[in-house]
């Protein structure tokens, strides 16, 4: 039976695989460490993007301050794992997800939450006061700082929720969150700056003014891997909460630089060659997103990817001997985080000897 284990090299896998080379992605996080603890703020990292509690206690262990989810039913696979710390950043809406989150809150009493409206926030409080569960549940207001994907509006909308929540005795304002994900990918780091600074202003101003109305905000949080250097250095900021750092791709590479390495590949298999300068190989849809355009070729300049459906990718070239059948590439991923969802393991290895096999182990889990 097919069992790759701990101490295998890496031709003992099948491909496609997802593999992490140990020695990048610990220089990763040594330089995120490096870059932002100096700051005083808190590090928050994103989940969603390795979807695993392993990889979270790591990331805790190296001095960051829990974990960020964007749904419900990642906090429940990665709170039962023994990681509890957790803020989940997306609205929670519908009677079936509220449900989901009084019964996580039963048992993990760590978990955060976000608002951005007076329906979700009676909705959740209503169902805690029938659980009779006596504790709150930690509330922040989501706050749209430009993104214009969820969030209350700042100043008067954020303020009016805000004493809304007053009335409902299971909830407990403690912070502002606001994400300023439509300039993550901005290829100008003077431009990303400038803007992000924009956004931490509509933020910060927004917590000012809720402490000015008598709300005791200890945490405004925000960020992510494009813009965390900038945001962890706005006065007011105190918690950032970047993800794809870890492992990067080549859509946050082609816009910050190389400052944080690809270090985690697809592993493949060239299958068919056809004609002289085309190959063949198995990793498609099914193996890597395409969102945010093609993978590339790891240590392959000038060869061109193209998507051949959801098992197979081509690989061209203008000169040179080129790949063979049976040759192995890595993939450089254009996405991270979609692609991870892909995938059921991760083969954590350093110069090419297995050292660890972790599970995603909230793969799937959307809602």
């Amino acid at each position: 039976m097919y069992q790759p284990g701990v101490g295998d090299r890496l031709e003992s896998l099948d491909t496609p695989s997802m593999i992490v080379d140990l020695d990048l992605m610990e220089l990763n996080i040594k330089k995120l460490m490096d870059l932002l603890l100096p700051t005083g703020v808190n590090i928050r990292p994103h989940l969603k993007t390795t979807k695993s509690a392993i990889l979270a206690k790591k990331l805790s262990k190296a001095g960051a301050k829990g974990g960020c989810v964007a749904k419900v039913s990642e906090a429940e696979v990665i709170a039962s794992a023994g990681f509890d710390d957790i803020l989940i950043t997306g609205e929670i809406i519908g009677p079936v997800k509220v449900a989901r989150l009084v019964e996580l809150f039963r048992t993990h009493r760590d978990i955060k939450i976000v608002i951005d409206s007076n329906v979700g926030a009676d909705a959740i409080n209503n169902a805690l006061a029938a659980s009779n569960i006596q504790e709150p549940i930690s509330v922040l207001l989501d706050l749209d700082v430009g993104h214009h994907r969820a969030g209350v509006q700042p100043g008067e909308p954020a303020l009016k929720l805000a004493r809304h929540t007053k009335n409902l005795g299971h909830l407990k304002l403690i912070g502002v969150q606001g994400y300023e994900g439509h300039l993550q990918h901005l290829h100008s780091r003077e431009e990303r700056e400038r803007r992000c600074q924009e956004s931490m202003a509509i933020l910060t101003g927004t917590a000012d003014g809720l402490r000015e109305d008598g709300f005791d905000i200890q945490v405004v949080t925000t960020g992510g891997t494009g813009t965390a250097e900038f945001c962890a250095s706005f006065p007011g900021v105190t918690e950032v909460q970047p993800g794809s750092f870890l492992f990067m791709d080549t859509d946050y590479r082609n816009a910050v630089g190389t400052y944080f390495s690809n270090s985690l590949t697809i592993l493949s298999t060239v299958i068919s060659r056809q004609g002289s300068r085309c190959v063949t190989i198995d990793a498609g849809l099914k193996s890597l997103s395409t969102d945010s355009g093609l993978a590339q070729p790891k240590n392959l300049p000038g060869y061109v990817h193209t998507n051949m459906g959801d098992e197979h990718g081509a690989l061209a070239w203008e000169d040179g001997p080129g790949l063979s059948i049976g040759d192995r590439v890595e993939m450089i991923p254009s996405h991270i985080d979609p692609t991870i969802n892909l995938h059921e393991f991760y083969y954590a290895h350093r110069n090419g000897v297995i050292e660890a096999i972790w599970p995603v182990e909230a793969r799937g889990k959307v809602q």
